[in-house]
């Protein structure tokens, strides 16, 4: 209730901006972003089962309330590092609007509702590529978003209302235990399960279904890459697993066909990164490959991989959204993305090369970042599900190794250009990296926080 009369707060201020100092609004926002943060935290022990507030179909569990205080950081972190935006108060409405409509989503209980606030989220995410991006190209890339997630939404939509069909409520808490399949015969329910996922699989997005993300963050400002990076790619984790709670039997017979296919598309992503010269697409297609993996560890649905999922959704949020800021912070000083002139940057910007390096092996799951911990538990629920896996890992590992080499590698050796600008890099800027870096590797001395969900 805290945030929604926060929310309601931020939008009655919106009229009033006019008459104040923007610059002093963009810094209300941004300390109330903060503040709301260290709420949720203290308030970290009701996160123990859905009773908090189950109230007109709202509650939340562990891994809602994790996520919802991931998208309160990378937002608060968006606002902190579009310092250029401060004069734009649509641009701050936008990002109130974005973190309501998260909010909705992770806290639903009701699967319309949750249906509902899940495309929502496109909403403010086309105005901010449209008004803020960087290429002409910016409205292909949203057609592309807008059409893939739309298309591969409407089978979830229409089997959302089969479901109220046949079993007369569409509460989470009530269909975790509800036995749906007495009504159907197999291939029905195999289609239906299909329907059910095939929005969450796009949205990820999983290889064969991805072609929106790249071009999605090649156009997006800084902002815009952030949250999808760090937060809208997770709701596709987070609504998978909450259809796996309601078919969860029908894992045990499509499961091993469903994760051969993610991973041999992360296998390809993750050799499509080593023929990247964009760094902003190598970074999109690195998204890919995490969240396949992630995917992976879902579709194993025990103890360890969900626990492990949870992980790599957090820890991937954090490392990504870090390393599209180091890739914009070079593109404000050379104009371009391209690999091919980001050479000897050793040379002039030692400082930000120690934090490319520090950012480039947590995306390798170095120690002590808490992808480490989440990979860990995903290789061993795949290896236990079936020995065969280790091969396919390996080659998964090196492939992951080698684009994490290239993207470090590419930027600060080798022979340095001549027309780099000698625009220095702020305190902003390093806070901003900061601020990325220390949740992603201080939250591993707490680890046991993230094993109490399942």
């Amino acid at each position: 209730m805290l945030f929604m009369c926060f929310m309601i707060l931020g939008l009655v201020m919106y009229p009033f901006i006019f008459i104040f100092d923007t610059i002093c609004y963009w810094w209300f926002i941004l300390l109330s972003l903060l503040f709301l943060f260290i709420i949720c935290i203290f308030n970290f022990y009701k996160i123990f089962c859905f009773y908090d507030f189950i109230y007109m179909d709202f509650g939340f569990d562990m891994m809602s309330f994790m996520l919802f205080s991931l998208a309160i950081w990378i937002i608060f972190l968006m606002v902190f590092s579009s310092f250029s935006f401060y004069k734009s108060s649509n641009f701050l409405v936008l990002c109130l609007l974005i973190m309501f409509f998260l909010f909705c989503c992770f806290y639903s209980l009701n699967f319309f509702m949750f249906y509902f606030f899940f495309e929502s989220v496109l909403i403010p995410t086309f105005i901010l590529i449209l008004g803020w991006g960087y290429q002409p190209e910016r409205l292909q890339s949203i057609l592309y978003l807008l059409f893939y997630t739309i298309f591969a939404s409407l089978p979830l939509f229409m089997s959302i209302f089969y479901l109220y069909k046949y079993s007369f409520s569409l509460n989470m808490l009530y269909l975790n235990y509800l036995i749906l399949f007495n009504f159907f015969s197999n291939w029905l329910i195999m289609i239906w399960f299909f329907f059910m996922i095939f929005a969450f699989l796009v949205k990820v997005p999983i290889y064969f279904f991805h072609l929106w993300l790249p071009k999605a963050h090649v156009e997006a400002p800084l902002s815009g890459s952030m949250i999808l990076a760090g937060v809208l790619l997770k709701l596709g984790g987070y609504g998978l697993f909450r259809m796996f709670n309601v078919f969860k039997f029908i894992l045990l017979f499509l499961n091993c066909e469903f994760m051969m296919f993610i991973i041999f598309g992360s296998l390809l992503s993750s050799l499509i990164c080593l023929s990247q010269i964009d760094l902003k697409m190598l970074v999109a297609y690195s998204s890919i490959v995490h969240m396949g993996l992630m995917i992976t560890g879902l579709f194993v649905f025990n103890s360890f991989s969900i626990n492990g999922s949870l992980l790599i959704m957090i820890s991937h949020g954090l490392c990504s959204s870090c390393m599209f800021v180091l890739v914009n912070i070079i593109y404000e000083r050379t104009f371009t993305r391209s690999s091919l002139f980001y050479k000897g940057f050793i040379n002039i910007y030692p400082g930000l090369m120690v934090w490319w390096f520090l950012i480039s092996i947590c995306n390798l799951s170095a120690p002590p970042s808490m992808n480490l911990l989440g990979e860990l538990f995903i290789y061993m629920s795949l290896i236990i599900f079936n020995n065969i896996l280790i091969f396919i890992l390996f080659f998964f590992f090196l492939f992951c190794s080698c684009y994490g080499i290239y993207f470090f590698y590419s930027s600060y050796h080798g022979k340095m250009n001549n027309f780099y600008s000698m625009k220095w890099v702020c305190v902003r800027e390093y806070l901003v990296l900061l601020y990325h870096w220390v949740p992603l590797n201080m939250f591993i001395l707490k680890s046991d926080l993230f094993m109490l969900y399942y």
